[in-house]
């Protein structure tokens, strides 16, 4: 396609023409000549917002891109509700590759009742596959928003899911016909599945309710990253028992094939949770399907321990995401 702005036709027909889904807070939402969207809210509420690229994978890029930002509003205990979308393209792009960027962000905003409120679709030479760039829109009552600097000494850390699920995931797409050289095509086909599970909108959401002190989204970095984020922001120490990290097999294959740490691995659908009775918002968690685990504990001071047996560290700054490594 040519540089600069897609055209008008293809903005109607590839763009606008897949948002499907609507919400009562939006008095302006995204159209042709509109460079801002309107939102309203209830005087008890707070509008949180959040934003992130995408440019580790080019794979379903749409439905991750929203996702990722969703989750980040779900981590501090808010309803997400709308998204801005920019959109920077390399010129070897078609309008089919647009309209399915964009069936893939409306599957996944009807999925989370999330509207599209904007946007900016662009042809550029600046890049060589897709980035997309969200902002997130999300409400909270007021004096109900959690934040990643609110754990406490004394409280539990509780991980949702499987850490890793994410970057297993991209790997399995990004590196599929090699992986399949080495291990059963179903174990391939499993872990590439594993996106079905990257949104922690829910458990955040029954995380708030329970009053969660501080939660975090475990992406770029992994659950390491995702810790040492935590307790610097909270100024706590940490004790965390690695065994306890919940991770599948799937993960820890295809991590030793690459000779990469799982636990540095890019983790969305995994979320980090402080709270006063972790145990309790395990079983609640469970109950609604969604498996969680107590990983350890909040302390006094700045020693954040490792402990895997009988061995003990301490955890470190984080690094550059594994991801980057296999991809790389």
């Amino acid at each position: 396609m040519k540089i600069g702005k897609v055209p008008e036709t293809v903005l109607k027909r590839s763009i606008l023409k897949q948002i499907h889904t609507k919400r009562s807070e939006v008095l302006l939402g995204a159209g042709v000549g509109e460079d801002c969207a309107a939102v309203h809210l209830a005087e008890d509420e707070v509008l949180i917002l959040s934003t992130d690229p995408i440019t580790g994978t080019a794979k379903d890029i749409g439905e991750l891109s929203v996702q990722v930002t969703a989750n980040d509003l779900a981590s501090a205990g808010a309803e997400p509700f709308g998204v801005l979308l920019t959109a920077l393209l390399p010129p070897q792009t078609e309008e089919a590759d647009i309209r399915e960027i964009m069936s893939q962000v409306d599957k996944i905003c009807g999925k989370l009742n999330i509207q599209v409120i904007g946007g900016h679709t662009e042809i550029t030479r600046a890049v060589t596959q897709p980035v997309i760039s969200v902002t997130g829109v999300g409400k909270v009552k007021a004096g109900h928003m959690i934040t990643t600097a609110g754990a406490k000494p004394g409280q539990d850390i509780v991980v949702t899911k499987w850490i890793g699920i994410e970057g297993t995931s991209i790997i399995a797409k990004e590196k599929e016909e090699k992986l399949k050289e080495h291990f059963p095509p179903a174990l391939v086909d499993c872990a590439k599945a594993f996106d079905q599970w990257i949104s922690v909108v829910e458990e955040g959401l029954i995380a708030a309710k329970m009053g969660a002190s501080a939660m975090h989204d475990v992406t770029e970095g992994g659950i390491l990253g995702a810790l040492w984020e935590m307790a610097e922001a909270s100024r706590i120490g940490l004790e965390i028992d690695l065994k306890a990290i919940p991770i599948r097999q799937e993960t820890v294959e295809i991590c030793e094939f690459f000779g990469v740490n799982p636990y540095g691995l890019i983790s969305s659908g995994s979320m980090l949770i402080a709270a006063d009775a972790g145990h309790d918002l395990v079983r609640a968690l469970k109950k609604e399907g969604i498996p969680a685990a107590v990983v350890g504990k909040a302390t006094e001071g700045n020693d954040r321990v490792l402990v895997n047996g009988e061995d003990r560290s301490y955890l470190e700054r984080p690094k550059t995401d594994e991801l980057y490594v296999v991809l790389s």
